[in-house]
């Protein structure tokens, strides 16, 4: 073997690379083609004379050979979550206003944001450890994708090795892969020119291209890649501000969009909104709206999250694409919890990039309100993946006289449909309607909602019963073998052999299956129950905070609206859910047939003391108050009782409340059936093992760390972050995320990186883990 051969391999794989990233990152090429495609040609041949020196970072390793049996399932360490949407100027002003409210009162028009196009395209995840790219995987439901590895190899501008140095030991880039207009343009003109079937639009093209199970297919596509954010970072640090991380990423060989803007307030961001609308039509790729996020990675950190989405972030869209149509029908559907919803049967049309023949009319109100009649022509509106929905009736044309009545009887199972209101709290405690929702009673005897209920129950993030698919419910239910849930849990292995597809083995596989999820986690069970408007997150709330079955059954709504993201809708949907007597039957015969929740017997901890008091007075939903004035309200009173005998006077004294609040409060307390239902409430929560009598605040002396701030950096052995922390607050520090003049003291762990630099500049005092732990146990705060 030539001794050059190494050093030329290197070089050439060095240059290549080099010329990727001006090509693909900085849109800046330095060399022709042809000469791009020689270097190429001459590194292929020397790694086919020299197979031991291939390396899987070589640029002519990109594609590789077709996976066995499919994409495998990946769980994301830390959730991909959606974002929330605006789709108005007040909609985002009231977006900032809401993080400035949450900031203790912060000017919204001086909070910087992070501003960049939202493509059209489908999110992924990159996993490199020390540099080397390990795994792509697809966003799926957030928490669980699938391993596109091999494709995302593919993709010319993604590196499959990090430029330059600094890079974290574990770093997982976040980003879009689309496809370009002009790439989508050859790819269907290539399919015309075959004879083959085009696709609809750019994004469903990368959608199905990214999806090839053979990444050969997948490397013929024009798909590009670009960076949004990072997830798990460990091993190293990144910049303080998602900017100047965006920047960071560009610097280690990734595609950041270049139309990336920093502003100031909500005008900044709408700036920059008619800005890019004006200059959506000429951008090389699809578009369907703008991101705005909060810059400051610390503010970020105190907004935190809702549900699946973050606080700190918003996805400002687009007008929708929109065309004319009639309205032909409305028909009703029956939903797994019963909900009966309008469906409109429409002229086709296309619209958005399909062919639309149905659009949603979500409930009775809608139809109300847009005042639509079987006839009408009406504006159909469709933006990205969003189901079709109606959004105006169009006046200026012929109009149907033919009005929309809810039916009586459910179309399914011919059981009377009943009217639900959705309420909330209203000055006084008063409930106010926010509107209604009809719902058919035959529960789990309509067809509809038992084969949907089972369906559900049998689901991968429910009970997870393998072989329990929509083919065999639909059997187990039409041969009348199975009438509620319970009922898979007395099927023998003869019964099934009556259905169609089951023999011996595959009737003993699932009744095996069916018999090894007696027992489950509480979580799982609350979910497969099927409660209206609770979902994975939700219930695992409810297993987290009540700890087991029984209490989550008897808990009253005020008690469930003080959990965290569970509103008073949502409180009284499962209120109402465990109180019916079809489903208390339901879940008493799956617990006496060996069902068995795995319960934890602990309330969170997260509801003892002053939260828990201000969650309760929140819960109440009394006009103008919120949870910041409930927790001034508990700070101030302390106790159920003094709160009881507020009078104006010392409603007055309450800190953070407007007049009309304080009257709202001092007006609600004087209905007896409002101070009834606080006592019962405290006195659930009590039996729950929860209490709010706090203890008197240390006086400064006492905390020996009060008005320091502290900066945790770098990895620990002993401690996690969150530990330290929390240790920290406990003797009276401030723990902020960044390095300042204003800093007491920086913790600095293995591989600290710039907030340790930046501390030795600034000649603050440094400790290692072993000083902080030292310190801990002396003031009390030890492991």
């Amino acid at each position: 073997m030539s001794t050059s051969a190494p050093e030329r391999i290197q070089a050439l794989r060095e240059q290549i690379d080099t010329h990727n990233h001006r090509y693909y990152v900085l849109d800046e090429p330095s060399i022709p083609d042809a000469e791009y495609d020689r270097l190429f040609r001459e590194l292929k041949a020397l790694e086919e004379e020299h197979p031991e020196l291939v390396t899987p970072d070589s640029p002519t390793q990109r594609v590789g050979a077709k996976p066995k049996g499919g994409f495998a399932e990946v769980t994301h360490e830390l959730p991909m979550l959606s974002l929330d949407n605006a789709f108005s100027e007040e909609e985002l002003r009231a977006f900032v206003k809401r993080i400035a409210d949450r900031l203790d009162g912060v000017d919204g028009s001086m909070l910087k944001f992070a501003c960049e196009p939202k493509l059209d395209g489908l999110a992924i995840s990159l996993l490199y450890e020390n540099g080397l790219l390990v795994r792509g995987a697809t966003r799926g439901d957030g928490y669980t994708g699938e391993d596109i590895t091999l494709n995302v190899r593919t993709i010319a501008n993604i590196p499959l090795k990090l430029r330059g140095s600094g890079w974290p030991q574990r770093l997982e880039v976040r980003g879009e892969v689309y496809m370009p207009k002009a790439g989508f343009e050859e790819l269907n003109e290539r399919a015309r020119a075959r004879d083959e079937k085009t696709f609809v639009n750019p994004r469903n093209a990368a959608a199905g291209s990214l999806r090839q199970l053979d990444p050969k297919i997948t490397a013929q596509r024009p798909l590009e890649f670009c960076s949004y954010s990072t997830g798990i970072v460990e091993g190293g640090e990144l910049p303080d501000s998602h900017s100047e991380t965006l920047h960071q990423l560009r610097e280690w060989g990734l595609k950041i969009n270049p139309e990336m803007r920093l502003v100031t307030g909500a005008d900044g961001c709408l700036d920059y909104y008619r800005d890019m609308e004006q200059k959506r039509a000429g951008l090389a790729y699809d578009i369907d709206g703008l991101v705005f996020k909060v810059d400051s990675r610390e503010i970020q950190q105190q907004l935190g999250f809702v549900a699946r989405a973050p606080r700190w972030a918003i996805a400002h869209k687009f007008p929708a694409q929109e065309e004319i149509t009639r309205l032909n029908d409305v028909e009703f559907q029956v939903g797994r919890t019963g909900a009966v919803t309008p469906v409109a049967r429409l002229e086709p049309v296309f619209v958005g990039g399909v062919t639309v023949s149905n659009a949603t009319l979500h409930n009775m109100d809608e139809i109300a309100r847009l005042d639509v009649k079987i006839g009408d022509y009406v504006m159909v509106r469709r933006a990205g993946d969003v189901i079709p929905q109606i959004v105006k009736v169009v006046t200026d044309k012929p109009r149907g006289e033919k009005p929309v009545h809810v039916p009586e009887h459910c179309p399914v199972c011919g059981s009377d449909i009943e009217r639900t209101q959705l309420i909330k709290h209203g000055k006084s405690g008063a409930q106010v309607s926010e509107g209604a929702i009809y719902r058919c009673v035959g529960r789990l005897s309509c067809e509809a909602q038992l084969k949907q209920a089972l369906f559900h129950f049998g689901s991968r993030k429910a009970m997870d019963i393998d072989g329990l698919g929509e083919k065999n419910i639909e059997q187990l239910v039409d041969q009348e073998l199975v009438r509620s849930p319970a009922d898979l849990f007395r099927l023998t292995a003869r019964d099934l052999l009556r259905l169609e597809g089951f023999a011996q083995l595959s009737s003993e596989n699932l009744i095996a299956a069916i018999d090894q999820r007696r027992q489950i986690s509480l979580e799982r069970f609350i979910y497969a129950l099927g409660i209206p408007e609770v979902g994975e997150e939700t219930a695992r709330t409810l297993a987290n905070s009540l700890g087991s079955l029984s209490n989550i059954r008897k808990a009253l709504p005020q008690v469930l609206a003080t959990l965290k993201d569970i509103g008073l809708t949502v409180a009284h949907e499962i209120h109402n859910f465990m109180q019916d007597g079809h489903n208390q039957q339901v879940i008493d015969d799956l617990l006496s047939l060996g069902v068995t929740p795995k319960e934890s017997g602990q309330v969170s901890s997260a509801l003892v003391g002053s939260v828990a008091f201000g969650a309760l007075i929140d819960s109440l939903g009394i006009f103008r108050v919120g949870r910041k004035g409930a927790d001034n309200l508990a700070d101030h009173f302390g106790s159920l009782q003094a709160l009881l005998e507020a009078s104006e006077e010392t409603l007055a004294a309450v800190t953070g409340l407007s007049t009309q609040a304080r009257q709202n409060v001092f007006e609600y307390l004087q209905v007896e059936e409002n101070r009834r239902k606080l006592v019962d409430t405290e006195q659930q929560l009590r039996d729950f093992g929860m209490h709010w009598e706090c203890e008197p605040e240390a006086s400064a002396e006492a905390l020996p760390l009060e008005g320091e701030t502290w900066v945790l950096t770098g990895a620990m052995e002993r401690l996690t972050r969150d530990e330290a922390k929390l240790r920290l607050q406990a003797l009276g520090a401030k723990v902020a995320g960044s390095v300042s003049a204003k800093t007491s003291a920086l913790v600095a762990g293995e591989k600290a990186g710039s907030k340790l630099a930046k501390a030795e500049q600034l000649g603050i005092r440094i400790l290692n883990e072993a000083q902080l732990i030292e310190l801990l146990e002396a003031e009390g705060q030890g492991l």
